[in-house]
């Protein structure tokens, strides 16, 4: 099993990102709007409505009766996200704080699955790679 502080500092380190991602909802939203997918119904309320979510996932994260939901909340909502990171990516759309070239969306589309198993890790929902096998 992985240490219990491991998993406190890397909860309290996503908890962090998923605040500043909240902030950056309300603070950058028309930056937000030209990487948010076209199919995307009223793209301006779902930014608004996912930054609440990433603020409320962030705090019970932290918060022990809540932890399990919000790992897997927060890793489907990683998930429902790359698409956005994909158009930004593929479209190659400027936005003033962000590289535009490779070198950033390459390992920016990369870290998304690890963001995932980051959450569901830290929520203590998976174990992987810790969990030892056990022979039959």
């Amino acid at each position: 099993m992985p240490p219990t502080w491991l998993r406190a500092v890397m909860r309290w380190m996503l908890a962090a990102f998923f605040v500043f991602a909240a902030i950056g909802h309300f603070r950058v939203t028309d930056a937000l709007l030209l990487i948010t997918p076209d199919w995307v119904p009223f793209p301006r309320e779902v930014l608004y409505v996912t930054g609440v979510l990433e603020f409320i996932g962030a705090a019970a994260l932290v918060t022990k009766p809540y932890r399990t939901w919000a790992g897997i909340a927060l890793a489907l909502y990683a998930l429902c996200v790359w698409p956005a990171n994909i158009k930004h990516a593929v479209e190659g759309i400027q936005i003033a704080a962000l590289p535009s070239s490779w070198w950033y969306h390459g390992p920016r589309l990369a870290f998304q699955p690890v963001i995932i198993w980051w959450a569901l890790f830290c929520a203590e929902v998976i174990d992987w790679p810790w969990r030892r096998k056990t022979s039959a």
